[in-house]
């Protein structure tokens, strides 16, 4: 069923390490909901396979000494949604990762294999996005950190060099602090189906609740890969809380939106998506934070 040259089963982050360096060509395996399926339609006949799924050091989520919030590469979905640290800082992250697929897929498909499969859909890409996530990765040279928009080169493409394995997602303090958000997934069924558009945002509240402090808004499959809308994270900073401002900060996502025609949806309706998605999440997210339009 599955043509494969050699499976080999890591001990550690230090033997995954070398076995990538002394396997150049082989590929990481964690959950393999993506690489077992691929491998079964004959995409990836003869490959060499680094088994990573025993590495529980990579699971779990916890708080580092100034507060970043580390998830690692390791956890399942499910995992992150149950988790009383997303629950509490994050919710919409365990909102986002609740619609990967079916109970089965999010109880083994893990938010590195999410991320390192580059594709602009991932449930939990868009979030990521717009919480400035920094990806943990580890290689023979030691631990990097890149900033999630470096992290997405092109379509299927991300940056992990040479022997690297990625360890770790990592959210400072300051990005979900005092910061509520929500994700609309858009897709032609209610279940088991890939994004046709996510859209993923979040807001910071003033203390009096009147005034957006900062509003920040990512999306998925608006652009070859995930995307944040500066115009209109802009247009919504430091304005008081009107209606107005929903209709004002939902325009403003066309200024850097590049959905495309696809099988799924056309470019046009795409847009028109954005824009409904990025109105009624904000207005959620506004609601969560404590304020009123």
């Amino acid at each position: 069923m599955y043509d494969m040259k050699a499976l080999y089963q890591a001990t550690s982050v230090a033997d995954a390490v070398a076995l990538r360096v002394a396997h150049p060509e082989a590929q990481i395996i964690a959950g393999g909901s993506d690489v077992l399926v691929q491998m079964r339609e004959g995409k990836r006949a003869g490959v060499e396979l680094i088994s990573i799924y025993g590495l529980d050091e990579l699971r779990g989520v916890s708080l580092e000494a100034d507060g970043t919030l580390r998830i690692g590469s390791l956890t399942s979905f499910s995992h992150i949604t149950r988790d009383p640290l997303i629950q509490q800082y994050m919710n919409v992250l365990g909102e986002a990762v609740d619609q990967v697929g079916g109970p089965q897929i999010r109880n083994i498909g893990t938010i590195g294999g999410n991320t390192c499969n580059g594709v602009t859909s991932a449930d939990s890409a868009s979030t990521l996005f717009a919480y400035d996530a920094r990806i943990e990765l580890t290689g023979p040279a030691g631990v990097r950190h890149v900033p999630i928009q470096a992290f997405y080169i092109r379509s299927g493409v991300v940056d992990v060099r040479p022997g690297e394995i990625q360890t770790a997602i990592l959210i400072q303090k300051d990005d979900y602090i005092d910061t509520f958000g929500h994700y609309i997934k858009y897709s032609m069924r209610n279940a088991m189906d890939i994004a046709t558009l996510g859209t993923s945002v979040n807001v910071r509240l003033s203390a009096d609740k009147r005034r957006v402090e900062r509003a920040r808004v990512a999306f998925g499959v608006a652009g070859p890969v995930p995307l944040r809308a500066a115009h209109a994270e802009a247009a919504a900073a430091g304005e008081v809380l009107s209606a107005s401002l929903a209709d004002r900060f939902a325009q403003a996502v066309k200024e850097d939106s590049h959905p495309r025609d696809s099988w799924r949806a056309a470019k046009d309706f795409r847009m028109h998506i954005a824009v409904e998605s990025a109105k009624r999440a904000f207005i959620r997210a506004v609601e969560l934070a404590g304020g009123e339009l």
